[in-house]
C-alpha cells in the first residue's frame, strides 16, 4: 500500500455487503460504513456529533470474507486506499466518486469479540494453495509465510 494514499477507517456498515463477480468472475463485495465523530464544544461545553458516509469496495479472497463474515451494522475497520472513479450518465452527464478500496477488512473488538476461522487459501486458477517447499534466492529451501 502506498503511505501517500492510505486510510483507516472505523465505522458501522450501514447495509449488507453486497457480493458481485465481473465477467471474469473476480468476486467484488460492496458496502458502506458510517464514521461517527463526537467532540466537545469548547464554547457552549456540550458534545457535538457528526457523521460521515463512506462506500468500500473488496476485491478477491478479501471480499468473499467479507460478505461471509459482516453484516448490516457490523463494527469494522478498514485499510484502504482512496480512489476515484469517474463516468459518464446517459444524459451525458459527467460524474465521480471516491471509494476507499479495501486491502483489510476486520471486526472491531472494542465492543465484541469475534471467532477466526481460516479459510482455504486458492491461486489465481482455483487450486489450493500447499506448503510444499519452493526454491529460493540462495538455492535453499523456503516455506510460505503463513498469515497467522
Amino acid at each position: 500500500m502506498s503511505a501517500g494514499n492510505s486510510v483507516t477507517l472505523v465505522g458501522n456498515l450501514t447495509k449488507e455487503p453486497e457480493l458481485r463477480f465481473t465477467a471474469q468472475g473476480r468476486a467484488q463485495a460492496l458496502f458502506s460504513i458510517a464514521v461517527n465523530r463526537r467532540r466537545l464544544n469548547q464554547q457552549t461545553q456540550e458534545w457535538e456529533e457528526s457523521t460521515s458516509f463512506f462506500e468500500v469496495i473488496c476485491w478477491g479472497d478479501l471480499a468473499d470474507n467479507v460478505s461471509t463474515s459482516l453484516e448490516k451494522g457490523s463494527r469494522a475497520i478498514i485499510v484502504g486506499r482512496l480512489e476515484q472513479r469517474s463516468w459518464e450518465t446517459p444524459e451525458g452527464e459527467r460524474r465521480s466518486k471516491v471509494q476507499v478500496v479495501a486491502e483489510e477488512v476486520g471486526p472491531s473488538l472494542r465492543w465484541a469479540t469475534a471467532e477466526v476461522h481460516r479459510t482455504e487459501r486458492r491461486t489465481g486458477s482455483g487450486r489450493p494453495v500447499t506448503n510444499e517447499p519452493s526454491p529460493v534466492a540462495d538455492g535453499g529451501v523456503g516455506y510460505e509465510e503463513e498469515p497467522f
